[in-house]
């Protein structure tokens, strides 16, 4: 049979018959939230389509190849749904099943055949996760210079700053904001290209704030922004995903004050808080370890050992 999907872009107007299908199974990984999906859907060509409904089904496109992700479903319907994949990869698009950032516990699930599938983690790409009350109170040795750079910036910039909540007025400060960051950042080309379409995503989402389930907030210092992030939840996880976080690096214990109050003031419940990857850049594998991550939400590159000529 030809598996006819029809696939659509992710959009803003579609976020009320999207989201319920998140969250309905055990996933750590950042992934795991819409707010992912939409912050990269121009850069990943995603679409989706939801089949009858039991779930979310996605197609994208990454280095001139198409691949799926695991469907955003019920546990249970992991196996049919990644079957509907596999049949449309193989029947409609000629191609072998690929997928792009498998997450552990979906794998665990599927036990997929070795014999049928190559299996490869994609190490750089491994989310951090760390436990949501140290985050919050940085209490203990291990996160003692982080509490010093916080009350450090306190104490400093006591009177000239302001933390709070980021709404869709916001976003001209935002954008400002970003063109001054953007311009000094001094990156090798392929890092400078990621940061450019993470720009482009927080723009989509500042302009469609009012659609999308996040949370955002901001510092002013002296009346200017010189910092914000955006974060959403996964409830099923009890989990806080940072999406985006930037600072004016002149402003000493920004970062480290940012980090702590958003998750005091907008995630009081995470127990866990989910900071995504480190893309294998050094200096960011160094910050997101000097936070003493209790562990790591794994991802993996997944693809069918098939060829067109065998007939399957």
């Amino acid at each position: 049979m030809n598996m006819n999907l029809k696939f659509k872009p992710v959009t803003a107007e579609d976020i009320a018959k999207i989201i319920p299908f998140f969250g309905l199974r055990p996933d750590k990984t950042c992934e795991s939230v819409f707010l992912d999906r939409f912050l990269w859907r121009d850069y990943y060509h995603i679409q989706y389509t939801i089949y009858e409904e039991k779930g979310l089904l996605w197609k994208m496109e990454q280095e001139g190849k198409t691949y799926t992700s695991i469907p955003s479903c019920r546990q249970e319907d992991l196996p049919e749904l990644l079957g509907i994949m596999k049949d449309y990869f193989n029947q409609t698009l000629g191609e072998p099943l690929r997928i792009y950032l498998a997450d552990e516990e979906s794998l665990e699930f599927l036990k997929l055949d070795p014999a049928e599938f190559s299996i490869e983690e994609a190490v750089d790409l491994k989310d951090y996760l760390y436990d949501g009350e140290a985050m919050r109170t940085l209490s203990g040795r291990k996160l003692h210079k982080k509490k010093n750079r916080v009350n450090s910036f306190i104490r400093t910039y006591e009177g000239r700053y302001e933390f709070r909540r980021l709404c869709c007025s916001d976003r001209q400060d935002v954008w400002e904001f970003l063109d001054k960051w953007r311009a000094g950042k001094n990156e090798p080309e392929e890092v400078m290209e990621g940061l450019d379409e993470e720009i482009v995503g927080i723009h989509e989402i500042l302009k469609n704030c009012s659609y999308i389930p996040a949370k955002m907030v901001g510092v002013y210092i002296d009346g200017a922004l010189q910092a914000f992030s955006v974060g959403s939840y996964n409830s099923r996880e009890k989990m806080a995903v940072i999406h985006i976080e930037k600072a004016n690096p002149e402003f000493n214990g920004l970062y480290q004050f940012i980090n702590q109050q958003f998750l005091v003031h907008e995630f009081p419940e995470a127990v866990l808080v989910n900071r995504e990857d480190d893309v294998g850049i050094p200096g960011l594998r160094k910050s997101k370890m000097s936070y003493n991550p209790i562990g790591f939400a794994r991802k993996f590159m997944v693809e069918q050992k098939w060829q067109k000529k065998s007939g399957i």
